[in-house]
């Protein structure tokens, strides 16, 4: 009984929910679990407890996505192992190099934090980098889509180590900036193969890093056995009603999400755009209206620039498929 308290049914609601936008969409789930658990107060307020736990659940909830794509034949294994090989030692040895170079836990907990809200906005930041790759591919005929690519070794491992290192530390990337850069490297990946590799390296990594945690700051079951309890279901019912959902909206949401709770984060650790120690909530609502509002207006110029009308096809929920190419007369 004393694990059913208030803070244990909030964690199981956020998982919840988190579970849901990650079944929906494929992305977002550290992205979006670690600042919701921050934000609650949870584990005592302190990132590298959250960032353990969180990791430790998504070892469980991904290991089920990533068996049900390999059971269907879509992942590239070549290209998993060589992402695996750069990001596995990096995810492990990520949390050892910043617990080294901070020199007392409320240091550890000030650096984890900025780094965290420093990775929520890289990875709102490659969303919108993923529709103008897109569309740049669109504008030059488009992309057929090629299920077994010719595997580019040292840049693949390159990309592994640096997700390795970003998920160890912050427990984000590894289902946003890993596959906008697959995306990158290999723009002819049919879709499945680019989510179902996405999901089958994720699984060791996130591994690595949660034993690697766990091994520095221990695991707080009170906060990461609520959190499967949401997120494993909410994940499953997700994927179920993923393909009665725009995709393309909820996705936006995310990056206004993303883009808030980096801000937020970076705020309340005091390191602020505004130079004070004290949490500023208008600030924080203030990027969410602007990433609203202007982030339209910056898609419209990018959109002439790349010889489109400001508005038009093709649209955004269009450009939003991992592998749409358009019609002839749609890239006019």
């Amino acid at each position: 009984m004393e694990y059913i308290t208030w803070a244990a049914v909030s964690i199981v609601i956020a998982g919840f929910v988190v579970g849901v936008v990650v079944g929906l969409t494929g992305m977002g789930g550290g992205a979006l679990m670690t600042p919701a658990l921050l934000f609650l107060g949870v584990g005592g307020g302190e990132a590298a407890t959250v960032v353990t736990a969180d990791l430790t659940a998504a070892a469980i909830y991904k290991s089920g996505g990533a068996a049900m794509h390999y059971k269907e034949g879509s992942p590239n294994l070549k290209l998993a192992g060589w992402l695996i090989l750069g990001s596995v030692p990096m995810a492990f040895i990520g949390p050892f190099l910043v617990r080294h170079l901070t020199s007392s836990p409320d240091e550890l907990d000030f650096v984890l934090k900025v780094a965290i809200g420093f990775a929520l906005l890289f990875a709102a930041a490659t969303y919108a980098l993923r529709l103008y790759i897109n569309l740049k591919r669109v504008r030059s005929g488009g992309d057929p889509g090629d299920p077994d690519p010719r595997i580019r070794p040292l840049p693949t491992f390159l990309v592994g180590a640096l997700g390795g290192l970003l998920v160890g530390v912050t427990s984000v990337g590894s289902g946003s900036v890993i596959m906008i850069a697959l995306l990158m490297l290999y723009p002819g990946l049919s879709a499945v193969k680019l989510v179902g590799t996405d999901l089958v390296q994720a699984v060791p990594l996130v591994l690595a890093a949660a034993i690697s945690n766990i091994s520095l700051n221990g695991l707080d079951l009170s906060l990461t056995i609520p959190l499967v309890i949401g997120s494993v279901p909410g994940t499953l019912l997700g994927a179920k009603i993923a393909p009665h959902v725009p995709q393309s909206l909820i996705r936006r949401g995310i990056v206004v999400v993303l883009a808030m709770s980096g801000e937020a984060l970076l705020d309340k650790s005091g390191w602020s755009v505004m130079g004070t120690d004290t949490y500023n909530p208008w600030l924080t609502l203030l990027t969410g209206l602007a990433v609203v509002v202007l982030l339209p207006v910056v898609w419209g110029f990018l959109r002439r620039r790349e010889g489109l009308p400001f508005r038009g096809l093709p649209t955004v929920t269009e450009l939003d498929t991992w592998n749409y190419a358009g019609a002839p007369e749609k890239r006019e």
